[in-house]
């Protein structure tokens, strides 16, 4: 397998790149679009040809890159079923596993950040990587204030689906604002202090208290977003 984690400044977005060394098929997992040279540069480099795009949901602070990253290299640009951006190429969900060369990615439903989020789980080498979105955070978990958000269902995809996977999965999140690049199951369960809650009744109540503001690009990424970044 051949495995980078690339790295958005302004928005702290972490983009995923996973691609079978032998076929050289990829796939990128939530690109941002000021990257997409930087993309195209490292796939023509590695000699990899893109077959997929997908996001783990419609984000609030930056612009994806799928809709470019279709028309430069023709991959498929795939969201979760419940997104409203009918520009994709096509939709998964709960369970569906996505092909790349030998690999297979499970998407998993996470909802709760926003109605339509997604984790995506791979398993290699008798090692699991989940990538999180914004569903788990290193030491934290994404607002579910805005975007049909709902902190009692981030409860239950947090400790229902993500905490039930074992605990020596690499959790790989979709941001963080603090140079960390990459937890494991039982390193959040034990440290994160989002997940050290009683119930699903004081975890929404500790959501609810967080009063953020509105990610600066909202108003502009979720429309363009919604047209697979072609705004």
């Amino acid at each position: 397998m051949i495995f980078r984690q690339l790295f958005d400044k302004e928005s702290s977005t972490y983009t995923y790149l996973i691609a079978d060394k032998n076929t050289r098929e990829a796939m990128l997992i939530d690109p941002v679009i000021e990257q997409l040279d930087g993309y195209l540069r490292l796939l023509n480099e590695l000699e990899l040809q893109l077959i997929l795009a997908v996001d783990t949901h419609t984000h609030a602070d930056h612009i994806t890159a799928l809709g470019k990253l279709r028309d430069a290299t023709g991959c498929a640009a795939y969201v979760g079923a419940q997104s409203q951006a009918s520009c994709a190429s096509g939709t998964f969900s709960d369970g569906q596993i996505l092909s790349v060369g030998a690999l297979r990615i499970t998407a998993l439903y996470t909802p709760g950040h926003t109605d339509d989020s997604y984790s995506f789980l791979l398993q290699h080498n008798n090692q699991q990587y989940v990538f999180t979105g914004d569903t788990l955070l290193i030491r934290g978990s994404g607002r579910t204030d805005f975007q049909n958000g709902s902190a009692r269902d981030q409860y239950h995809s947090l400790f229902n689906k993500l905490l039930t996977l074992d605990d020596n999965t690499w959790v790989y999140p979709g941001h963080d604002y603090k140079g960390w690049m990459k937890s494991t199951i039982s390193e959040e369960r034990d440290n994160n202090p989002r997940l050290q809650v009683r119930d699903i009744n004081e975890y929404s109540e500790l959501m609810g208290s967080l009063n953020l503001p509105n990610p600066k690009m909202m108003d502009v990424a979720v429309p363009a977003n919604k047209a697979c970044g072609n705004h």
